[in-house]
């Protein structure tokens, strides 16, 4: 009885692959060149942090205590303060997009300040855009809330602040104390990276055969399905390996991402995601049989799902329960919290195990998938 997998059939193919991924470099520049070009591009042109938002102020009668808030504003990263002469004309600008919101302080400000009553302190925000309008609220609260704690106990009047609700906030901010978007944009856009490297990678290898015509003397021969999947698989295995190890190093060198967690299990879980979306591209090769066709197909079946319904930019909790269960056959969700955990938190069991599950059995399906599609015949 022959054995159902040779390794002489299977070394040779291996060595006809390196061959072809040599004479042709678009595979190793889609393994090295596109996670620096995305990584770049996400990186620092996309950040969910603004900086100097337009906002105008506004003081119905200008005071020191009034001035020195506008100065803790002014000098606040988050804000572009543009200067405004009346309410009627910060409210024009409003409505002209010059400004995103206004901050108005009206001319009782200081004295129901110092006399424990509610400041009045009025905020207007364009809110078009919601989230960037909740971003706004936000900043305005966080600096409100400074310079009180800053200026209470110089205030004319600071024995009444209390009366005005003045808690002493400690705040702790677990696993992404500079609240910086880059330590958690960036991991996640490793797994978009690598879903887009391992599905285009083997997406064109079987389409490439039979759009050459080397297929028909590939079948010819003696060599088994397994042994012409493995001997596509693991070549690109290795690349798309390497570009997770480029991604890795950019992260925490380029981008000074923390990595808390266990390089080793990174890279083995990585292997597993590796895989699944290698298995895909494979399936979709061997169905599409065409390189352009099977391009198009890995853009629309892999990458926008894994940008779209992996959490990596939208909170899935928040969307409706169909596109929450279409997430589950998405690889890129999994592997974007096992990403995000090992940089941000660590080795943590309770969210790496069952994203590893989840992996798996992907992985399993798409790998069936490409072995069945995969035939020794011309029908």
């Amino acid at each position: 009885m022959r054995s159902r997998l040779d390794f002489t059939r299977l070394r040779a193919l291996l060595a006809k692959e390196w061959l072809q991924i040599i004479r042709d470099p678009s595979s190793i520049a889609l393994a090295f060149v596109i996670p620096i070009i995305m990584l770049l591009l996400f990186g620092y042109g996309i950040s969910l942090d603004p900086k100097k938002l337009p906002v105008a102020f506004v003081m119905d009668k200008p005071d020191p205590t009034a001035s020195t808030l506008l100065a803790r504003f002014r000098h606040s990263e988050y804000f572009g303060m543009v200067p405004t002469t009346s309410w009627g004309e910060a409210e024009q600008m409003l409505l002209d997009r010059q400004v995103d919101a206004v901050i108005r302080l009206q001319s009782d400000f200081t004295r129901r300040l110092r006399t424990g009553g509610q400041a009045p302190v009025q905020l207007v925000v364009n809110g078009v855009d919601s989230n960037r309008a909740l971003q706004i609220l936000g900043y305005v609260t966080m600096t409100w809330n400074r310079w009180l704690v800053e200026f209470s106990e110089t205030l004319p009047g600071a024995e009444n602040l209390a009366r005005v609700g003045l808690v002493d906030l400690k705040q702790r901010i677990w696993f992404n104390e500079a609240i910086r978007s880059e330590n958690f944009l960036v991991p996640g856009l490793m797994a978009i990276i690598m879903t887009l490297i391992g599905t285009l990678l083997t997406a064109m290898v079987m389409a490439r055969e039979w759009e050459r015509g080397t297929m028909e003397a590939l079948l010819v021969t003696p060599v088994r399905r397994l042994e012409i999947v493995l001997g596509k698989l693991i070549p690109y295995f290795l690349l798309g390996m390497g570009g997770l190890v480029l991604c890795i190093v950019m992260a925490v060198f380029l981008f000074n991402v923390p990595f808390r967690g266990s390089l080793s299990l990174l890279l083995l879980l990585g292997g597993v995601f590796m895989i699944g979306t290698l298995g895909l591209g494979l399936f979709i090769s061997s169905t599409a049989k065409n390189q352009f066709v099977a391009g198009q197909i890995a853009l629309l079946a892999a990458f926008l799902p894994s940008f779209f319904l992996s959490g990596f930019i939208f909170e899935l909790t928040s969307t409706p329960i169909f596109i929450q269960v279409l997430s589950f056959v998405v690889p890129a969700k999994y592997f974007v919290n096992i990403v995000q955990t090992l940089f941000l938190a660590g080795d943590v069991a309770s969210v790496l195990l069952p994203n590893l599950a989840g992996m798996v059995v992907l992985a399993l399906v798409f790998m069936t998938l490409a072995f069945r599609k995969t035939r020794k015949s011309l029908e």
